[in-house]
Parts: C-alpha cells; structure tokens; sequence
C-alpha cells in the first residue's frame, strides 16, 4: 500500500502562491488516482482537486478553478498542487489522498472514496 508525505506548507500573504507535494512511496505510484482535500478549524475536510492516474485528467472545486493546479509527475512519484492568488479563507491543514483504481482517466472529488492519506501540511494566508 502506499505512503503519502506533503510538504510545502507554510506562511503566506494574501495574494502570495505556495506549492504543495505529496511524495508517495510503498506503492506503484501510477495504480493511484490522486487528490487534495483541505480542512479548516471547525469546518469538514473539503474536496480541493483532483488527477486521474496517467491521462492526466483533473477536476477542482469551484472556489480554486482558476486560482490552484494539481499535477502529478509519475517518474518521481509525485503529485503537486500549485495554489496561486491565495485568499485568507485558503489557510486550512491540506491532505493528500490516493485511491488505487484500474480506471487510468477517472479521478475522485469524495473524501470517502480514498482510502490513502497524508499527515497534511499546514498553509496559512495572512491578510
């Protein structure tokens, strides 16, 4: 089974960009559809994005179109979240999630439909 890691978290000003990796290991990397999920003080884990296995399909929540990009390079066995025109509503700790499938185009916005999980990584949007 897989192990996810982020890394990438941290202080930010409004209107700043972060990138967020997710580094997995134990697991074929490329057997995963994979996403990023967010959780606030107080508020439920919510979907972010998220990528299909190989072709590269992705999806976000309306609130980061435009604004965040998930992307996966499978050589390094890495996804990456690059969150631009961040907003003080963004400061939540982010997870990483992958759900092993042998779709290689589906990609997955439900939080229980994963069964892989990072620790999260904290970013936090100053005014």
């Amino acid at each position: 089974q897989v192990q996810l890691v982020e890394s990438g978290g941290g202080l930010v000003q409004a209107g700043g960009s972060l990138r967020l990796s997710c580094a997995a290991s134990g697991g074929t990397f490329t057997a995963y559809a994979m996403g990023w999920f967010r959780q606030a003080p107080g508020k439920e884990r919510e979907f972010v994005a998220a990528i299909s296995r190989t072709t590269g399909n992705t999806v976000y929540a309306d609130s980061m179109k435009g604004r965040f990009t998930i992307s996966r390079d499978n050589a390094k066995n890495t996804v990456y979240l690059q969150m631009n025109s961040l907003k003080p509503e963004d400061t939540a700790v982010y997870y990483c999630s992958g759900e092993r499938t042998y779709c290689t185009s589906c990609y997955f916005s439900k939080a229980d439909t994963f069964h892989y999980w990072g620790q999260g990584t904290q970013v936090t949007v100053s005014s």
